[in-house]
């Protein structure tokens, strides 16, 4: 899928409501794990003790954190859609966020975001995305959430 290219808030005005796009696959493996562990000085066993994990987890195997899963959202999004002629951009929030699965290491991930709202915030773009993170061969998604992002325009 051709990535959704957007130059001002009138190009963006006309994806209220409408599908932007998928991301491509994306594999969460160990090492990337550890290393939000490492980041994040959050090493619970569930994330990082591979023998542990196959012997006391329901999932026999490590699984991502939540907030690694949700930190790949600016990388996936950037993958669906190029916004250009703006002076900055500011992750403003997010809302509704709902870890729904646990994203099972060495499983591939991918960000479906839908242009839920947008608004004009005095020459400011103010856009809800509905975003789901997939879980290859999982019917349930990782998470839903409407990432809130603030488009200052030139």
């Amino acid at each position: 899928m051709a990535k959704v290219i957007i130059n001002s808030y009138t190009e963006f005005e006309q994806y209220i409501g409408k599908d932007l796009g998928v991301s491509d696959w994306v594999k969460i493996d160990q090492a990337r794990i550890n290393q939000f562990a490492d980041a994040t000085f959050d090493h619970q066993w569930i994330h990082t003790d591979t023998k542990r994990a196959a012997t006391e987890s329901p999932f026999k195997k490590t699984i991502a954190h939540g907030y690694l899963a949700l930190s790949l959202v600016p990388y996936l999004w950037n993958q669906i859609a190029e916004i250009n002629n703006i002076k900055m951009l500011i992750n403003y929030g997010i809302e509704d966020l709902k870890f729904n699965q646990p994203v099972v290491v060495d499983s591939n991930v991918r960000l479906k975001v839908k242009l839920a709202s947008l608004v004009n915030l005095r020459g400011i773009a103010k856009t809800g995305l509905d975003a789901v993170l997939e879980i290859e061969g999982n019917s349930k998604p990782a998470f839903t959430a409407t990432v809130v992002l603030l488009y200052h325009f030139k």
